[in-house]
């Protein structure tokens, strides 16, 4: 049970404090905006139109909405913050509007197939899951750097985590029946899904070590899933209807298996419905005392889960291939993510600076100052075009092949955001660290971002293997 006053809420006291600073920040809005445009050649004019649409989306609707969100889940406490009660109605209203406006799934990175299509035409609501035009990762860049500027926006258009990485995977390796069953109400925005990976006992950043375990059941039919997760985000949301799993596999069934062809790693994926006998919810976990409501993080345990044939995606064994797929996209929307929130952090620093004085004179006079500034901007633009060039290389060489790019964004770009941020929490005084402004809970998130999808030491070893691997073969072909 997590204590009462755990909350990922922005605002504890007068909402309309902070929406204020929201408004005064918008004339600065526009000026970021040049940069996403000019600063790759990312874009056509289509692109173009969409981040403005969005951009108008969130400065009309979405920003407003952000007080009103709050208050609704400040009402709840203990446990009922994570009921269907809690959900504030507000989203639905902006899930409504960003489906008229065509801001509706934009992160899919190929079109639906056929048969998923016929099958939503013919569900009532009618809701339109296949975006207008599918988005290259350096055209859907800029847009998630939009969405990150506010937590409700990617939500809103249904391009938020985990469900944009599980939809991914279903959309890729899932067959028909699990399209049909997951994937579809996930396009549409009518359930949510929980990723579970990471496990409170090993160091899951090694896959290696998990000690969940995918065994043959007894006499023969299907399976059985045992084992404990944590860290499992989304699995508290009461909208969470289907979790997926990353298991190690006995290696009994990798012997067995004809569908593994020599590739097997060890590990296998399972997608599994909620609520499922044997899948327990143990309890709520916060980040740095947020518990982030009604979404939020769990400890799952899984208790001789009975798991058949088709619930595994791809096949037994193919857990790493599907992981490095699911990871890549999600590391290009989640950098992006944390620039969009980095840079209104430092609009509202740039404001700071303008309202208060010390020493007779405005805080941007000051020399130190000036130097928090020119520095903010640095790291966001060098953020901004690491970013955008790792999304273009994943482009024209494929995830694999853009290995080295991707580690580096997910080393650097927390840091180069996470400095922002907290230079603006300098600038603030007190009122940068208490839920007045954005700025503490941003710097938790984008600390957490360092850990998340595997730890920063991970990514430079990766990094620096592939560094001495091209090293090797320069200095080979000069024998």
């Amino acid at each position: 049970m997590l204590c009462p006053m755990s909350s990922s809420s922005w605002i504890h006291q007068d909402p309309s404090r902070w929406i204020h600073h929201v408004s005064c920040s918008h004339g600065v809005i526009h000026h970021n905006m040049t940069a996403i445009e000019t600063s790759l050649p990312n874009g056509s004019t289509m692109t173009t139109d969409l981040q403005a649409t969005l951009q108008s989306f969130l400065e009309s609707s979405v920003f407003p909405a952000e007080p009103l969100y709050e208050s609704h889940i400040a009402k709840f406490t203990h446990s009922d913050r994570w009921t269907l009660a809690a959900v504030p109605p507000v989203l639905r209203a902006l899930q409504a509007e960003a489906r008229s406006l065509r801001l509706w799934n934009l992160f899919l990175p190929h079109p639906l197939p056929e048969a998923l299509l016929r099958k939503n035409s013919a569900l009532t609501p009618p809701i339109p899951i296949q975006p207008q035009t599918i988005l290259t990762n350096s055209q859907y860049a800029p847009l998630a750097e939009i969405m990150g500027r506010s937590p409700l926006a990617s939500e809103a258009c249904n391009c938020s985590a985990p469900d944009t990485g599980n939809m991914e995977v279903l959309l890729k390796f899932g067959t028909a029946r699990q399209q049909e069953r997951y994937l579809l109400p996930l396009l549409r925005g009518e359930t949510r899904s929980a990723f579970l990976m990471t496990e409170p006992d090993v160091a899951s950043s090694d896959a290696r070590n998990l000690e969940t375990v995918l065994s043959p059941a007894e006499g023969g039919r299907g399976y059985v899933l045992n084992g404990r997760k944590w860290w499992s985000t989304g699995a508290m949301d009461p909208r969470c209807t289907m979790v997926v799993v990353v298991a190690r596999t006995d290696p009994v069934l990798l012997m067995e298996s004809p569908s593994t062809n020599g590739r097997a790693r060890g590990q296998t994926v399972v997608v599994l419905p909620l609520p499922h006998p044997g899948i327990r919810i143990v309890r709520p976990l916060t980040v740095f005392g947020y518990d982030d409501a009604p979404h939020g993080h769990a400890e799952v345990e899984l208790v001789n889960v009975q798991v058949q044939e088709e619930d595994i995606v791809l096949g037994l064994g193919r857990g790493f291939e599907i992981a490095q797929e699911r990871l890549g996209p999600g590391r290009i929307h989640h950098c992006m993510r944390a620039i969009g929130l980095a840079a209104r952090c430092y609009e509202l620093m740039l404001e700071r600076t303008f309202t208060r004085s010390t020493f007779s004179k405005p805080l941007h006079s000051h020399g130190a100052i000036r130097e928090m500034i020119a520095d903010s901007a640095t790291d966001l633009e060098s953020a901004r075009l690491l970013t955008l060039s790792c999304a273009l290389e994943m482009d024209r060489r494929g995830n694999r092949n853009a290995r080295d790019k991707i580690a580096m964004i997910k080393v650097a770009v927390p840091k180069l955001t996470m400095r922002v941020v907290d230079r603006a929490v300098q600038v603030f005084g007190a009122a940068g660290v208490c839920d007045d402004f954005p700025l503490a809970r941003a710097l938790v998130g984008l600390r957490t971002l360092r850990i998340a999808d595997g730890p920063d030491e991970v990514h430079k070893q990766t990094l620096a293997l592939i560094e001495i691997k091209k090293a090797k073969d320069k200095l080979q072909s000069k024998l």
